[in-house]
């Protein structure tokens, strides 16, 4: 059996070098696609890794593009990685030991996440024992069509994986705030792509609720302060796209009633 490593990526010097040291050897094929980074992540991945099978595709949401990089890969299985994702050794002996066997016993398995906050593990709040589907035959799965928050599709069984997956989610506070408006611009499209609408009261008491879920009914207390912080985020995330959704929506009636807005 062979294997494949997807990712896809936009503006991830930092990260790609980490994921693709540690999975070169380990792999009989690289796909990436980019979303036209303006940063160095093609001429790293050209200059570094010739193996890299390097594209490019414009980003219109993250189903998407990972259904186009699937689409890409070749070989018998799929580990599909994002680029701050690195698997540990057990993980990656778990990995070749599936795609090694003449019969293995799931087509599907998922990963254990560590998710890391710049230089915090953090082990609660909804990002401890945090499974993921990252390993899977190749014609057996494909990605929903969502913007945001895109899930793997398959009538398969899911097994684990031995091992962990390290997620190193943001290098800054000032990252994360970029991530968590970008997030909630895509979250709050894909939403009024659906036909949701969103009142006051749930602008003013979502993101009360999403904050007392986080650090105390998911203990995200247990953290400490990145706990506290990951809990007010979460719960900042949850204001900005219900307030996005509201403009959106408040927008479209009221060019219905008086004509287009300049």
């Amino acid at each position: 059996m062979t294997l494949s490593l997807a990712v896809i990526t936009y503006n991830e010097e930092e990260n790609i070098v980490r994921l693709l040291d540690a999975l070169k050897n380990t792999v009989d094929e690289i796909i990436i696609v980019d979303s036209f980074s303006t940063d160095r992540t093609k001429e790293i991945c050209a200059q570094q890794y010739p193996q890299v099978k390097f594209f490019e595709k414009k980003f219109k949401g993250y189903g998407e593009q990972k259904n186009y990089a699937l689409s890409l890969c070749t070989q018998d299985w799929v580990l599909f990685l994002d680029a701050d994702e690195v698997p540990d050794m057990e993980l990656l002996n778990s990995i070749d030991k599936v795609v090694s066997s003449e019969n293995p016993q799931f087509k599907v398995y998922k990963a254990l996440f560590n998710n890391h906050l710049g230089i915090h593990l953090i082990k609660h709040g909804g990002w401890g024992d945090v499974y993921r589907e990252r390993l899977f035959k190749r014609d057996i799965a494909h990605y929903s069509d969502d913007k945001v928050h895109e899930y793997l599709i398959t009538e398969e069984k899911t097994g684990i994986l031995n091992g962990k997956l390290d997620h190193y989610t943001y290098k800054s506070i000032h990252h994360h705030i970029v991530k968590v408006n970008k997030y909630s611009d895509m979250m709050a499209e894909k939403m009024f792509d659906k036909g949701k609408k969103i009142n006051r009261f749930k602008i003013i008491a979502g993101p009360v609720f999403e904050f007392v879920k986080v650090f105390f009914f998911k203990r995200g207390f247990l953290d400490g302060f990145p706990g506290f912080y990951i809990a007010k985020t979460m719960a900042y995330y949850t204001f900005l796209k219900y307030i996005k959704l509201y403009e959106k929506v408040r927008l479209i009636e009221i060019e219905k009633k008086y004509g287009k807005i300049l």
